[in-house]
């Protein structure tokens, strides 16, 4: 038994995915088929008693079915009833109530259609008539309460079908109607007693509303009144709730309390769902829409106020009527010979129960259902019919039709041929191939020809035959063929895909404000497809545009003329085509209206009062007003801003300077600018008076050493507050005993006293005046009379030498007596006498420095080293310096040298050179020595060369390194290369000396000299083939020794360290006596075997005296060293 349920439910599943295949079959209406039920009255079917019942029931099927009905589930005879008919080809009902009731007619109705090949039912339709009862006629008693307590007020409506919508008149944070309908009071209070208060009820299928009887209530004071927090209306500290999935839960929670209670809401369980969350009635009632299982749990409100909270919780339990899992079952379209299922795959909370029926014949349990299921095998022709699967548990039912058909039918190709289908360039394309046979054909797709199947990126093919074209290209053009095959037979389609350019809008309409009166231009510029048909559509605030003239739409722009207030808002232009479209929008803001209807009131001397109407704001609301003058008398024609006041205002209090013929205008400002200005306001001219104020900026100040300027700042002719403005000018020395001394300027802002003492203080008043009197008493403003040329030099100048670049200088202030003026700081003047070498007697340009203020010290930078410098200083003031101080000589410091000024080679020949330099330019000091250096131009490493050194070049190129050295230390060297070329020297000037280089090889002297050369040795090779044939004897060291074979030894280095500027690369250490000759070691090579004497001395000038050559180990020299020659430096 146990195997025979594990192959049922094997041949279950394989069948369901059989039938799955078959869902998106439509049977052709030329084909047999069983009866489909399209459209029927819903399941509670609530009739207006004024109008005929039309209880709807239609169903297709081939041949076309034939209806019949039950009420109350016996059979229904409709033709024995004059008022009831049932419409031609349908099997909906019309029932004529013009002499009947409609109450005659409720009951439960189902509707039954059936043909040669099945029967379908519909579900149960539940008729009754809707009712709006009249409330009962009742007398209510006047409801009398203390302040302060709770109330409620009850409605109880009358029951109707469907229930009504309950309201009052009243709602507030402390009143509210519950679910119920009853209107609740938190608190009471005197005000609350009224005569009026009723209870409405609407009856939404009829339209009516009606209303309970007036209820009074009357309020007395209560003195004692007290706040309290009592407890919840709801009944106990809990409560439960079901409610069905897919409803919507409504709690509530209305407290009693005074002060009134403030309400929250929580769930205990969980967190309460915030999109499907809201609150009403001041948060006195939870309301969660589309209701899931997860909702199920305990809820929680909180009453809060100043004297404590209550609580109440809600026990939620939520059901559920049965409800499709994967949808309805689906008809089902099987081939004789096929196997298939019927699944009713359906849920719901408590479970529910399914049952099957054939035809509307319950199916007893047999071998062919399994629960949701019915498993169909081997069908044969003539076995359809139609299956009712039935849900249902104690929340409601579900019933479904499908019907299973048994076809043999070659394939057939739905859509419509030779179908063009348009595409947005980039979008994605999906071409239609519908298709119907059985059994269920296979879809192939092929463009243009038949090369290939379209599979694969960018091809997709559906389970219902349509081709999906991903982003679609120009390449994607052309012609499709659709085929649908089976064993029957085959049938194809052909489509037609084009792709085309999207719609774009290349220039969108830009923000404008405006004022009102003017015109605004809306550009819109597009492209699109040339194969297409655009239309442009401009809208205002997402609606069509105000049917005015002045709105000119032309192809590419709109035009508003003359703007109103009106046309403020978003305009959106819109191009469509038969396939896309783009759109783009800007706002047009109208700027304030100016404000009108100026008038001056309140007109006083100095003041006045400005009132004014405001104009529109346009959506915007006025921020500030700004009011602005013109004065005609002395600026006409020029506006300016006299102050601004609150957006709120619409009056101002001005005050007003004397002297001056007055126009006012406003400006209105908002968040989107300024509005035009006002028509101006009648002119009011001010009185004449003395100034209010005096000149500012008085300054006084010499431009001779014998005077004093006293300047100021003019009065505008505003200030003046009248005619004839001029100035009463006042001075007096500063610390003398005088009066002050006074003279009046007109037309002037300044005054030159002449005859003052030298850079004396003085004290200045400027005073205004005018035809009507004298300004206020002025302030004393300080000045000095003119400077003259410092009559001191700073005392005790002195230099202290800090390095050899750098010297410090200190002196004494200038007695503020003798300086005559305003201080302005010291000058130095420093200049180099010579250099303290006796060859350099260099003579610098005077350099100053200057500190400014009262500054004693100072610092004199880069000196040159090893130098004599003179120096003075000088104070100087306003007018210029005074005398120089006396000079003061000192010394510089030794530095390192400069460089050697040049470096050359001389005399070279086939195996020597020479080295010739000149000192540095820049001594620095006593020069103690030089250091040389040398390396091949390509080798890695590097050799020092010395005095005693006698050295074998085998490298076809040298670079020489000199640089001259201090007792400060070594400066920077000079460098030069040498070539060495097989038998002849070639060397470059390196660009560090300025040289002429010559080829030396072209010059008919050296070709002499080359051949008298090649014969010598020619002679000599002879000469030694002689003396080898005769047993000679040589030393055991090789004829030519390559010093990149032998490393150099320490000790053979000697002449300092050394850094390479090309390799970088550290000479071995070297040794040189402190008195700059070098001395020879253990080295084979030295520079004691060249030149005169073994020392090697430099000349004064540099130059090297010796030269370098090379010894040869060819032969012994039976003389010695005593009668050796010393030749040139050899170069073999």
């Amino acid at each position: 038994q146990l195997m025979m349920e594990e192959r049922r439910t094997v041949t279950a599943l394989l069948l369901l995915v059989l039938g799955h295949l078959t869902t998106a079959l439509e049977v052709p209406l030329d084909l047999s088929q069983p009866p489909t039920i399209t459209h029927q009255s819903p399941k509670d079917y609530i009739i207006d008693p004024r109008e005929n019942i039309i209880i709807h029931c239609e169903a297709k099927g081939k041949p076309h079915p034939s209806f019949s009905w039950t009420r109350d589930g016996t059979h229904f005879d409709i033709d024995h009833l004059s008022n009831v008919n049932m419409k031609q080809r349908s099997g909906t009902l019309v029932v004529d109530i013009r002499n009947d009731k409609a109450e005659h007619y409720e009951g439960t109705y189902q509707c039954t259609a059936r043909n040669d090949h099945g029967t379908a039912l519909s579900h149960n339709i539940v008729v009754r008539q809707s009712r709006s009862p009249l409330w009962s006629k009742e007398k209510i008693k006047p409801i009398v309460v203390q302040e302060g307590v709770p109330l409620v007020l009850p409605c109880r409506p009358p029951a109707g079908l469907p229930p009504p919508i309950i309201f009052w008149m009243d709602n507030s944070k402390r009143v509210s109607q519950s679910l119920n309908g009853d209107l609740y009071f938190s608190n009471v209070l005197r005000a609350d007693s009224r005569n009026d208060y009723i209870c409405y009820a609407r009856f939404p299928h009829t339209q009516t509303i009606q209303q309970k009887q007036p209820i009074t209530v009357k309020v007395l004071n209560h003195a004692s009144s007290r706040g309290s927090a009592e407890k919840t209306y709801c009944q106990g500290p809990s409560s439960s709730k079901v409610v069905l999935r897919g409803q919507v839960l409504e709690m509530e929670c209305i407290a009693e309390g005074l002060p009134t209670p403030e309400i929250s809401w929580t769930k205990v369980s969980g967190e309460l769902p915030a999109e499907r969350t809201s609150y009403l009635h001041y948060q006195k009632t939870l309301r969660i829409v589309n209701v899931s299982e997860a909702d199920a749990g305990e809820y929680r409100c909180i009453a809060r106020n100043e004297l404590g909270s209550v609580h109440q919780t809600i026990h939620v339990a939520v059901k559920a009527a049965p409800y499709w899992i994967s949808g309805s079952p689906k008809n089902l379209i099987l081939a004789p010979g096929e196997n298939g299922a019927l699944t009713c795959r359906a849920s719901g909370t408590p479970k529910p129960a399914i049952s099957w029926a054939m035809n509307g014949v319950p199916i007893e349990s047999n071998r062919r259902v399994d629960d949701d299921t019915i498993i169909f095998t081997n069908v044969q022709t003539g076995s359809s019919a139609v299956y009712q699967c039935n849900v249902s548990n104690e929340y409601g039912y579900l019933l479904s039709n499908a019907f299973v058909n048994v076809l043999s039918e070659p394939p057939r190709v739905l859509t419509p041929a030779h179908h063009v289908y348009q595409v947005i360039k980039n979008h994605q394309a999906l071409l239609d191939c519908s298709s119907f046979g059985s059994p269920i054909p296979e879809i192939t797709w092929f463009k243009d020809s038949r090369a290939s199947t379209l599979d694969g990126e960018p091809y997709k093919i559906h389970d219902n035959g349509t081709l999906e074209i991903h982003g679609s290209q120009t390449r994607h053009n052309g012609k499709y063929t659709c085929v649908a095959k089976n064993m029957l037979g085959i049938s194809e389609n052909h489509v037609y895909l084009e792709v085309k350019e999207p719609t774009r809008i290349l220039k969108q309409p830009e923000y404008k404000v405006v004022q009102r009166g003017r015109d605004a231009v809306f550009e819109c510029k597009v492209k699109h497809d040339p194969t297409l048909i655009p239309t442009m559509t401009w809208l205002k605030d997402d609606d069509e545009l105000p049917d005015d003239e002045r709105l000119v739409v032309d192809s590419d722009s709109l035009t508003i003329t003359d703007v109103t207030d009106s046309d403020a808002g978003v305009y959106t232009c819109i191009m469509n085509t038969t396939l896309d479209q783009d759109s783009a929008s800007a706002e047009l803001t109208v700027l304030p209206d100016a404000p009108t209807d100026l008038e001056l009131t309140e007109q006083k001397k100095r003041s006045v009062q400005l009132t004014w109407t405001p104009g529109d704001e346009h959506n915007s609301p006025i921020e500030k007003f700004i009011i602005q003058y013109e004065d005609s008398l002395h600026h006409k024609g020029h506006w300016h801003n006299l102050t601004q006041v609150s957006g709120m205002k619409t009056t101002a209090h001005l005050k007003l300077s004397p002297f001056t013929h007055y126009t006012f205008r406003v400006l209105a400002l908002n968040g989107v600018g300024l509005s035009r200005p006002s028509l101006p306001s009648r002119m009011y001219k001010t009185d004449p008076a003395a100034p209010d104020v005096n000149p500012a900026d008085v300054h006084g100040f010499g431009t001779e050493h014998d005077n004093l300027v006293i300047s100021w700042k003019p009065l505008t002719a505003n200030q003046s507050n009248g005619p004839g403005l001029y100035y009463r000018v006042m001075w007096r020395q500063k610390g003398v005993e005088s009066d002050w001394t006074a003279v009046p300027v007109r037309n002037a802002s300044k005054f030159v006293v002449s005859g003052t003492p030298t850079f004396a203080p003085y004290e200045l008043k400027v005073q205004a005046l005018n035809d009507h009197g004298a300004g206020p008493e002025p302030d004393v403003a300080h000045g000095y009379s003119g400077e003259d040329l410092p009559l001191a030099a700073p005392d005790n100048v002195q230099v202290q030498v800090i390095s050899s670049t750098q010297a410090a200088v200190h002196w004494d202030a200038v007695p503020a007596k003798l300086l005559r003026g305003h201080l302005k700081g010291y000058k130095v003047y420093y200049w180099k006498e010579r250099g303290l070498h006796k060859h350099n007697h260099h003579h610098e340009e005077k350099q100053i420095l200057t500190f400014g203020g009262n500054h004693t010290h100072g610092k004199l930078p880069g000196l040159h080293p090893f130098s004599l410098y003179s120096c003075h200083v000088r104070v100087f003031n306003g007018k210029g310096e005074g005398p120089p101080s006396p000079i003061q000589p000192f010394e510089t410091d030794e530095g390192v040298p400069g460089a050697p000024s040049s470096l050359v080679i001389t005399d070279s020949n086939v195996d020597s050179l020479t080295l010739e330099w000149s000192p540095p330019h820049d001594r620095n000091g006593h020069i103690t020595g030089y250091t040389l250096k040398y390396h091949p131009g390509k080798a890695i490493a590097i050799n020092n060369v010395t005095k005693d050194t006698t050295i074998s070049f085998v490298h076809t190129r040298y670079k020489f390194y000199l640089n001259a050295k201090t007792k400060i230390g070594a400066g920077p060297p000079i460098s030069q290369e040498a070539r060495n070329c097989l038998n002849r020297a070639c060397f470059t000037l390196s660009p560090a000396v300025a040289s002429r280089q010559v080829d030396i090889a072209t010059q008919g002297w050296f070709i002499g000299l080359m051949c008298a050369i090649a014969l010598l040795i020619l002679i000599l090779l002879i000469i030694c083939f002689i003396q080898r044939n005769k047993g000679g004897k040589y030393p055991e060291r090789g004829c030519h020794t390559d010093p990149e074979f032998q490393p150099m030894k320490e000790e053979d280095c000697t002449f300092g360290e050394y850094s390479d500027n090309e390799d970088h690369k550290p000479l071995k250490g070297s040794r040189t006596p402190s008195n700059g000759t070098v001395k020879r070691e253990d080295s084979d090579d030295s520079l004691v075997d060249y030149g005169e004497g073994g020392d090697g001395q430099f000349n004064e000038d540099g130059s090297f005296i010796g030269q370098y050559s090379g010894k040869s180990g060819c032969r012994d020299n039976p003389e010695g060293p005593r009668a050796q020659r010393r030749p040139p430096l050899s170069m073999p």
